[in-house]
């Protein structure tokens, strides 16, 4: 090898070597890659065919190997099949350094921009027809065609996240490899192995494919689509768009997790508890300095009794935008320092924990005011077993899929197609939860029935004993067209968070406003009988979260305070004694919400929430203290 050449590889080496480590793809292989994609060169076709696979007549075949027939299919019920084969004369070494592959993706996309994309851009939704083998009557494919895709493509899809940039740019993408790429059929002893690789130089991704063993002329070429993935059970279930199958023999009970599954999460939070100390106590009249980052409270924050400080070694209280980690340090070092978070507040404010610890309160179900919800990495096949029983039944089905730890609506899906929702456990860490098919409605003159959510910020002053305020003011959001159970990608019928889209209408009404409005459409309903079910089950949620010590629950530190927002919703329901009622639905929990709004119609905002973490001084202030 050339000197040049040297330096091209351990160039490619330094920028891709990671990811390649991480996708287990052998050393022998690299150099060989990184001249394939400097040269942009796509040579499977010498090496590989594509095969059209005749269909098996029913009548000929028995029943059980009608059936075994159906399972190797990629897309159970099409009429056509593929296979690829190598038809090279001499086969494939997989020893041979050149033995590595390069596929082109047919389409790359964000799930969020699937059905536009399909509409307008050229020729994709004929590449995608043919490729997924649906047909189509006309010259073109149609409207129907496009759902069928949006079906289809969830058997065809791959994904990847890239790790740098934005909230935004770190939402996973989709691609669909080419039509070569997409024929590898799947087996459980596969004779290849793919991955996605990234090519930083010119900013593609590509998917790379290599032999896992020496290949004859003829022999096919197949891949494992639960690549990794060793539990029987997990296997059945994340094959399922392949290989249609039925768990409903398993117990769909999701009981609270163990201690050691909230210990792991302590150590990956790299969180460290801190020690016992004496709650501090402070002169009736001392002004309190404030060390924060937070341009918010820089600007609003004007009571007399705080005053900002550049110096955190001398801040009387931390109020930090970004999570603290070092809580034991502190409070050896400075036990007197208040701050604006709890040591394990994250069992509230990441999803997948919120759903957990709720169990408390309302067992393997959870509670009456959080809806159904399974955690899609650790609990695929009671999801899979519950999903298949509500389908059996005919209950509605509608599920709606969120990151673990992803606010402002990013990356969340809403559907009722089995298969999608399995594949999202691919991208990026997801709870699904059961989609409120019956939320209560608002009626905007402008049009007419829309979903609203609100969101109260909630004011923990300490865990023990439980002080709960709520800020008296709450605010709303609501959808920009009417709601039904359909087109569940218009994100303005089924989403309310309108302030972060751009070139959408942000629909406002304040609380004062929305009450009289909310008790006219619904004069059987109270706001204060609302708002107190919804206290309630702010208080229990509290509650569960602080039942348990650390880090099974909220640590006891007497020097945190907090604000938190909460998003509900209201959904209808029956209650035990068979009234219709208005069932509070909490949706999530946020760390350090965006105030923007708060400050902007309530200028004491700040002012209030220190006079009542701080001060513990709530008379002048528009707070309720619901424990």
């Amino acid at each position: 090898m050339s000197g040049e050449g040297e330096e091209d590889l351990s160039a490619f080496v330094a920028l891709h070597g990671a990811a390649l480590r991480a996708s287990r793809v052998p050393a022998r292989y690299w150099e060989s890659l990184c001249r394939k994609l400097r040269g942009e060169v796509f040579d499977a076709g010498d090496y590989f065919g594509i095969m059209q696979v005749e269909e098996v007549d029913e009548e000929e075949e028995g029943d059980e190997e009608m059936e075994e027939e159906l399972k190797k299919k990629p897309n159970p019920g099409n009429e056509t099949c593929f296979k690829v084969i190598v038809t090279n004369e001499n086969g494939l070494q997989a020893s041979n350094p050149n033995s590595i592959f390069l596929i082109d993706h047919a389409w790359t996309y964000r799930v969020e921009h699937a059905r536009q994309q399909l509409l307008h851009v050229p020729g994709l939704l004929h590449r995608m027809t043919n490729l997924m083998g649906i047909g189509f009557h006309g010259e073109i494919p149609d409207e129907g065609s496009i759902e069928q895709v949006l079906q289809e493509m969830w058997k065809y899809n791959q994904t990847y996240q890239l790790s740098q940039g934005t909230a935004e740019e770190k939402v996973p993408v989709w691609y669909i490899m080419d039509e070569f790429g997409s024929r590898i059929q799947h087996s459980d002893q596969p004779s290849f192995a793919t991955a996605p690789l990234f090519y930083m130089p010119q900013q593609i991704a590509y998917t790379v494919l290599w032999p896992l063993r020496d290949l004859e002329t003829g022999d096919e070429v197949t891949r494992d689509y639960a690549y990794g993935e060793t539990d029987r059970l997990i296997r059945k279930c994340v094959l399922l768009p392949w290989v249609p199958n039925e768990v409903l023999d398993v117990n769909c009970f999701t009981p609270e997790p163990s201690d050691e599954h909230y210990q792991a999460i302590l150590a990956e939070n790299k969180e460290k508890l801190p020690i016992a100390i004496n709650p501090p106590v402070y002169d009736k009249d001392k002004i309190f300095k404030v060390f924060t980052d937070i341009q918010q409270v820089l600007n609003n924050l004007t009571h007399p009794r705080f005053v900002f400080t550049d110096n955190e070694g001398e801040a009387d209280i931390l109020y930090n935008f970004s999570h603290f980690k070092d809580y034991r340090k502190l409070s050896e070092e400075r036990p007197e320092v208040m701050l604006n978070q709890f040591p394990c507040e994250n069992l509230l404010t990441v999803k997948d924990c919120l759903a957990s610890i709720s169990r408390r309160a309302g067992g393997p179900d959870g509670p009456r005011w959080l809806p159904r919800t399974f955690n899609l990495q650790t609990e695929l096949p009671q999801f899979v077993s519950y999903f298949q029983q509500r389908d059996r039944r005919g209950e509605d089905n509608h599920w709606i899929c969120k990151p673990w730890n992803l606010a402002r609506s990013l990356d969340t899906h809403i559907t009722n197609s089995l298969n999608n929702i399995i594949r999202h456990r691919e991208s990026s860490p997801k709870v699904v939860c059961k989609y409120i098919e019956n939320p209560v409605l608002f009626h905007r003159e402008d049009v007419g029935m829309v979903k609203f959510d609100i969101r109260y910020v909630v004011l923990l002053r300490s865990i023990k004993p439980l002080k709960l305020y709520i800020y008296d003011v709450f605010w709303l959001r609501f959808s920009n067209r009417a709601f039904s159970l359909d087109d569940l990608d218009d994100y303005e019928k089924h989403f309310t968070v309108m302030n972060y889209a751009p070139g959408v209408t942000l629909k406002q009404v304040h609380c004062e406003e929305f009450i009289p409005l909310f008790e006219k459409q619904y004069p059987e309903y109270p706001w204060t009988t609302v708002q107190a079910n919804i206290f309630k089950a702010f208080a229990e949620l509290f509650q569960v979260a602080s039942a348990k010590p650390a880090p099974l629950g909220i640590c006891d530190y007497p020097s945190s305070r907090a604000i938190y927002a909460v998003d509900l919703m209201l959904k209808w329901d029956t209650s035990r004694d068979g009234k219709r009622i208005m069932q509070p639905q909490i949706l999530e929990v946020n760390f350090n919400p965006d105030c923007d709004r708060a400050c902007k119609y309530h200028p004491t905002f700040f002012n209030d929430v220190f006079s009542t973490l701080f001060l513990d001084e709530t008379d002048s202030c528009p707070v309720t203290c619901i424990v």
